[in-house]
């Protein structure tokens, strides 16, 4: 049974807080006020609650830590010190749509010991209010389910595994891209299936639901938890490339190591083409 550090337990008190209101909200959907970013990119008084509620209470349980905020933007902190990185609402448009499968994201990132930025994500937490499932992660002590030990797939063959993706929509991602890489790799995999939730995806590739996972142009917000649930659950993360960062965003390519190296072949292939 895992013990939950000191940090973990301030994360997923601030997670449970912060859902309990996006499990109300969700009950309330079309009273909601809702605006938009972008072509197709929502924002409602939800995603502010829920950000403001961990705002507040990840800044009272570590005053000195700065924020990466997917609405209110970057608030510095110690630069000696960690960064929380959250996701206050990742799946809007399910959630908007009525749709139960969306999830409050938060990493802990550290700075560089020679001062030039931010390196390793150290902790992670994806919970989803709607089945109040906490899958939490810190560096070096696995990742977890609740209480329970996470584990990558096992699957090593293509013709068994279930990929998750993220597919473009209106103002977002490249979809010829796309087209190529699911041209690629759809024919040669069991099912590919697309939630819109990415911080979920990654939670559930880690918790060996899906057995891979592929997707461009997400925020550091989007993936800092889930890359590192992911490697701690025996899985491995890198760009189109193959290279390893401590966040992938704009390049994401999950699995475990055998699948990761035949779903890269499929893809690299694909872009060349």
């Amino acid at each position: 049974m895992a013990v939950l550090s000191g940090l973990i337990r301030v994360m997923e008190r601030a997670a449970r807080k912060a859902g309990g209101r996006l499990r109300r909200d969700f009950g309330e959907i079309e009273h909601l006020q809702v605006s938009r970013k972008g072509p197709a990119d929502f924002v409602s008084k939800a995603d502010m609650r829920a950000e403001r509620t961990l705002y507040d209470e990840l800044s009272q349980a570590r005053p000195d830590w700065g924020f990466v905020l997917e609405e209110a933007g970057i608030v510095e902190g110690d630069p000696t010190k960690p960064r929380w990185i959250i996701d206050p609402l990742d799946g809007t448009s399910n959630f908007l749509h009525g749709m139960p499968h969306f999830a409050i994201s938060i990493a802990v990132q550290e700075p560089r010991l020679d001062g030039s930025g931010w390196g390793d994500v150290t902790a992670a937490c994806i919970y989803q209010p709607i089945t109040d499932e906490t899958f939490w992660a810190e560096k070096s002590r696995g990742a977890w389910l609740h209480d329970a030990r996470l584990r990558v797939s096992s699957r090593s063959r293509l013709s068994e595994a279930l990929i998750a993706t993220g597919i473009p929509f209106q103002g977002a991602g490249d979809p010829a891209e796309w087209m190529k890489i699911y041209g690629a790799i759809g024919p040669e995999v069991a099912g590919i299936r697309r939630f819109g939730a990415a911080s979920l995806d990654l939670a559930w590739v880690a918790a060996g639901r899906f057995d891979g996972f592929w997707e461009t142009g997400l925020k550091d917000w989007d993936t800092a938890a889930g890359c590192l649930l992911i490697r701690e659950a025996g899985g491995f993360v890198s760009d189109y490339r193959g290279r390893t960062e401590p966040i992938h965003a704009q390049q994401v390519l999950a699995a475990n190591d055998s699948l990761h190296s035949k779903l890269h072949k499929l893809l690299a292939g694909a872009l060349k083409a």
